[in-house]
């Protein structure tokens, strides 16, 4: 029997992401929807079909990391390259148990500054391939809304 349970701990040790071959593997079309406002999108707005205005269609891997898909953000809304600007990530999934989406907050980062989510990736984050990514952009000048990922110093 502990010979069991040492094989299971085994498995999980080993559960480190791979590197993905960017030259070998197809990138993913990522759909990001994006605010300005610091609050995400509610799920309604995907109800039925329908998906936010605000899309941006992403070429990327499982293996991207919030502060590279932050910088492709920052090519297409220059406004958000102020330094302080936060960008706090969510993914968007279709609900199993009931009819609708339901929203995973997974990082946040920040222009101009490190941060601790900055190399967290998609697929540490258990994305798949059909979700969506909800971005919400926060102006420097405007506090973001509070969240539990926050620390307080």
């Amino acid at each position: 029997m502990a010979g069991e349970s040492r094989v299971t701990q085994e498995e999980i040790k080993k559960e480190p992401e791979k590197p993905i071959d960017r030259e070998k593997t197809c990138p993913l079309l990522l759909r990001v929807f994006t605010t300005n406002n610091g609050r995400h999108h509610r799920m309604d707005e995907f109800s039925r079909g329908n998906v936010p205005s605000s899309e941006l269609q992403i070429y990327t891997w499982m293996d991207a990391t919030l502060k590279e898909l932050t910088s492709l953000v920052k090519e297409v809304y220059p406004e958000a390259r102020k330094k302080g600007t936060h960008f706090n990530f969510a993914i968007v999934f279709t609900d199993l148990k009931r009819p609708g989406y339901r929203v995973k907050e997974i990082g946040s980062t920040m222009s101009g500054r490190k941060g601790t989510d900055d190399s967290m990736t998609l697929q540490s984050q258990k994305f798949q391939i059909g979700d969506y990514l909800d971005i919400a952009i926060t102006p420097p000048n405007r506090a973001p809304p509070p969240s539990s990922r926050m620390r307080p110093y």
